[in-house]
């Protein structure tokens, strides 16, 4: 599916998700935040100037951000931009529950932020025994791969095939091939493989 189909069920079936920035310290730190708007161009979100998640916003200028309902989960890595209160008008229009939180005449605390190059991921369990796993990309950045493939010197043994929880694996031209839109990277193949010849690509 594409970035459009994603940015919908983000923004529409999931709304609000867990986002994570650097603190002070140096460490991780999540808030829950709820996803406002999309377009062609991104995603949107809001935040008040005077709260500690709109200073690392502006300073680092990226985010990570992960939503999950009904065993579907939305993922988001990348760079942010501040777009003031560009469509600031447009999310209260949007999402009508925010005008009782800041009621006309209280908005110009808060900005608008947009998520304008980021990688995706759409993981889709509600099928357990069916595993659905996708990637796409927000604005002009190229994927990463983050998938196990089966390396040159694959003997066909099947040894992978028969601890793949997910029965991902098939045997083409003798030879294994993973369905990266199915495994849960897991690792139990390459565990398995007496060749040692499943590897590890990108951040699995």
């Amino acid at each position: 599916m594409s970035f459009e189909k994603y940015a919908e069920i983000l923004v529409n079936e999931i709304h609000s998700a867990t986002m994570a920035t650097i603190g002070k310290d140096g460490h991780p730190q999540t808030r829950i935040i709820d996803v406002m708007l999309w377009d062609k161009d991104g995603v949107y979100f809001l935040t008040a100037k005077g709260k500690d998640l709109y200073l690392q916003l502006m300073e680092q200028q990226y985010i990570a951000l992960s939503a999950v309902k009904d065993k579907k989960s939305v993922s988001l890595r990348g760079i942010i931009k501040n777009i003031g209160h560009e469509k600031l008008d447009a999310v209260f229009e949007r999402n009508s529950y925010m005008k009782k939180i800041y009621p006309e005449g209280t908005r110009d605390i808060l900005e608008v932020f947009q998520i304008c190059a980021a990688q995706g991921e759409y993981f889709d369990i509600s099928d357990p025994s069916h595993v659905v796993r996708d990637s796409f990309i927000v604005g002009n950045v190229e994927i990463q791969e983050s998938r196990y493939y089966a390396g040159i010197g694959c003997t066909g043994c099947k040894s992978c095939l028969t601890v793949c929880p997910q029965h991902c694996i098939t045997m083409e031209n003798g030879t294994a091939v993973i369905n990266q839109n199915q495994c849960l990277h897991c690792g139990a193949c390459a565990e398995k493989c007496p060749q040692h010849i499943i590897e590890k690509r990108g951040n699995v």
